[in-house]
């Protein structure tokens, strides 16, 4: 149905009336009121600055679909002032109100040039000029005039009241517009199926999340990185800024583009093959392969196999000849990580194969050249195995030409942070999720823990958070320490100034108070940390002293006497 000219100026006038009426100012609270919703006053320069930074830091087409949406939820609000205020209002009333709020909140002054609708038939149609739009003013204003229509939250309002009246989808285009150098805008609405690029406007309504876009383009960066640099099973990059950090890697750069073997200290978990890696990378073997071995991990007799390869029938089980790592390493890098528990046996031959750069397959007498550039890494005291007859001395020396010492995690804090953000970025992409980072109290618990576990430690506490959030989330504190007795063997709650502490018990101290009230014998404590120490080194009785401070021997003694004082014990019983 069209509406003349005369009745429609008779109920503006009325309608604008009456509408003015529903916006209340309360000096004693600081609140403006639209009927029950509130308003603010908002300068116009000030909006448009707000505007401007959007499309500078958005780009024009995620600025447009924000502010078509701003607009929408607008419209939309106003058309529930109206709704619930008036249920009687005629087709054509209801829909002035919204040209009238339009106006009345000095957006723009809207004149309806042709309206026709029928909410019970779903028909619409509304032909609108605007005049002063604010929106196409400040565009042109400041950045000229535009190719397009650029009123977009004015547009996003007219498409939200509507829609909310009709109870279906209704869109608007803008025809004319000052922002492309018209004299004024001029506003075609209609059912959104009945334009043909309906499809392209549909996606601007739809809700994107920015954040979500700039973690999908994270989360693609790091499969990119994957997917160029295939050898990396490790991280690849060394992260870190910390003084500590700094002078490791400083001493990594300027050993790399020698052929010096290098000897990396520190204790377990700082990242030594990842350094070695690294060393590797930067040199002129990059291009060779990279060879790692933990010398701990392989039985004392297969030892020297592994290293220098084997023939057939070389020993019961060689039903083939095969090279050992130094072959595989020829012309790129061997790193031989725990080299303290090399057997003295094979100790020997490695020093050959260092000095004369030749190597002598088990079973064989037939030798062979390698050019190898070897990296070695320990957790203990070299110098004190030499002083045990452990570790020959002479290797020693040899390995000891370029020293590195890798700080553990406690000592470069400074790099928790930017760890924390790698690792996340390294676990979302490898478990298919979009998460947000740490929350505040979680990464306080990150910075407060000492990590004794070191790098690896934290890797796989920041994996566990990232499989236990829930995508487009933040990691929790409970989701990387486990509640009540956890990993970290942390508490937190309030402290006396209300801040948020960490209560850790005084390591030992519960152990001592048995000992001391009678609860627990000084036997039965030796007793006790020698059997965790074995069981943790999976019977490994030397690693197992390692961990208590102690020589093979002397924990040797210590079990034969824990042994003999628990028979003695048990023939007293019977």
């Amino acid at each position: 149905m069209t509406k003349s000219r005369g009745i429609r100026k008779i109920t503006c006038d009325a309608t604008n009336s009456d509408l003015r009426s529903l916006v209340h100012f309360c000096a004693e609270t600081g609140q403006i009121w639209l009927h029950e919703h509130r308003m603010l006053l908002v300068h116009a320069n000030a909006q448009g600055g707000m505007r401007k930074e959007l499309i500078d830091t958005l780009g024009m087409d995620r600025a447009r679909g924000l502010l078509i949406r701003l607009g929408f939820a607008s419209g939309m609000n106003d058309a529930e002032v109206f709704s619930r205020r008036d249920q009687g209002a005629t087709d054509y009333e209801a829909f002035m109100v919204g040209t009238q709020l339009h106006t009345l909140e000095g957006i723009v002054k809207v004149t309806t040039l042709k309206l026709e609708a029928d909410r019970a038939a779903g028909r619409y149609y509304g032909e609108f000029l605007w005049e002063n739009s604010w929106e196409g003013q400040w565009h042109r204003h400041q950045y000229g005039t535009h190719s397009e229509p650029v009123c977009w939250s004015q547009i996003g309002y007219a498409c939200g009241y509507t829609t909310a009246l009709m109870g279906r989808p209704i869109l608007y285009k803008e025809i004319e517009c000052i922002g492309k150098g018209d004299n004024n805008c001029r506003i075609i609405g209609k059912p959104i199926e009945e334009w043909e690029d309906a499809a392209d406007y549909i996606r601007i309504f739809n809700q994107e999340s920015i954040a979500d876009q700039l973690i999908d383009l994270q989360t693609q960066v790091v499969q990119l990185r994957s997917a160029i640099n295939e050898k990396e099973k490790l991280p690849a990059d060394i992260v870190g800024n910390s003084p500590a950090f700094r002078v490791a890697y400083g001493l990594l750069k300027q050993a790399a583009n020698s052929q010096i073997t290098v000897l990396l200290l520190g204790e377990t978990g700082v990242g030594k093959e990842v350094f070695a890696r690294s060393l590797h990378e930067m040199g002129v073997r990059h291009n060779e392969s990279f060879i790692a071995i933990n010398c701990a991990a392989i039985p004392h007799d297969l030892v020297e196999s592994e290293l220098f390869g084997v023939e057939k029938g070389a020993f019961t089980g060689a039903l083939n000849a095969r090279p050992g790592r130094f072959e595989r390493a020829h012309g790129g890098t061997l790193f031989l990580d725990e080299i303290g528990d090399l057997p003295l046996s094979a100790q020997v031959k490695l020093l050959r194969v260092l000095q004369e750069g030749e190597i002598e397959r088990l079973g064989d007498h037939k030798v062979r050249k390698v050019d190898v550039r070897l990296v070695a890494a320990t957790n203990v005291d070299l110098r004190q195995l030499v002083k045990e007859g452990k570790f020959r001395s002479d290797l020693y020396y040899r390995l000891n030409a370029f020293q590195i010492n890798i700080p553990p995690l406690r000592e470069r804090r400074e790099d928790i942070p930017l760890l924390a953000n790698r690792f996340i970025e390294k676990y979302s992409a490898i478990h298919g999720k979009k998460l947000n980072g740490f929350t505040d109290k979680a990464m306080r618990a990150i910075l407060a823990y000492p990590w004794p576990g070191n790098i690896r430690e934290f890797m796989n506490m920041v994996e566990r958070g990232v499989i236990l959030a829930p995508n487009g989330t933040r990691i929790e504190l409970e989701q990387m320490f486990s509640a009540g007795g956890n990993d970290a063997g942390l508490e937190f709650g309030l402290d006396s100034n209300g801040g948020l502490g960490i209560d850790r018990q005084e390591p030992g101290k519960d152990l001592c108070e048995e000992v001391l009230t009678g609860a627990m014998t000084l036997d039965q404590c030796e007793a006790m940390l020698i059997n965790t120490a074995v069981s943790k080194a999976g019977g490994n009785l030397s690693a197992a002293a390692r961990l208590l401070g102690l020589t093979r021997p002397q924990l040797a003694y210590r079990l034969k006497r824990l042994q003999e004082g628990g028979s003695a014990g048990k023939a007293d019983n019977d």
